[in-house]
């Protein structure tokens, strides 16, 4: 049996996702978690195969979880749920070494197809923006490189909009309080912002955070 966890912090979407991994006999749900912290740790309890999460996910972002599994030596692939065409967005997927990335929009289709290419070892990526992605990759390499947000600074930007302090930060990502500072500063430099106002809007530009 492949076990699959299923993390996103709406009940329908995570009902929907149930419903689709169900069909599959030989595939069951180990849990279903609600934010990114929990989604770590029923991954440490169940030992998934494929963890399914949303990228827009409450405390820590789906990226952010992907990175915490890997340093605690989780042996499972994650795959990235979006509702949102965002070209950044798959650039920090692949450099954070995910290698399932699919709209929500197409899960009723294409779900099954992605988790069996995790389960085989292949990679799956939605293709629209795949698509975009391999045309203009290399011609903005560097100027993407300078301008992106890496995923800890944007995980720090999601935090600080979430309305925590710098300490708060510090204690959900397992970093110094110095580092998270570090990181805030990259961010505004890199966005050319000077407030926390300013951070805040970007978060809910980006759909970091729900306005």
């Amino acid at each position: 049996m492949k076990r699959i966890l299923i993390a996103d912090d709406h009940e329908i979407v995570r009902s929907g996702l149930r419903a689709i991994v169900e069909t599959r006999s030989n595939w069951i749900v180990s849990g279903e978690a609600t934010n990114g912290e929990q989604a770590v740790t029923l991954a440490l309890e169940t030992r998934p195969d494929i963890v399914i999460v949303d990228y827009s996910m409450p405390i820590i972002n789906g990226l952010e979880v992907s990175r915490r599994l890997r340093a605690l030596h989780v042996q499972t692939e994650v795959l990235i749920l979006t509702m949102h065409e965002s070209e950044e967005l798959l650039t920090e997927a692949i450099l954070a070494g995910i290698r399932g990335f699919l709209f929500k929009s197409d899960a009723r289709n294409h779900l099954i197809s992605a988790v069996e290419a995790l389960l085989d070892g292949r990679p799956y990526f939605t293709s629209v923006l795949l698509e975009k992605l391999l045309r203009d990759y290399q011609a903005n390499k560097q100027n993407r490189a300078d301008m992106l947000l890496t995923s800890r600074e944007e995980s720090v930007v999601q935090l600080i909009a979430e309305g925590h302090t710098n300490r708060s930060i510090s204690a959900i990502l397992n970093l110094s309080v110095k580092t998270v500072e570090t990181h805030r500063a990259s961010a505004m430099r890199k966005l050319r912002m000077s407030s926390t106002a300013e951070l805040v809007r970007y978060a809910v530009r980006k759909r970091l955070v729900s306005p």
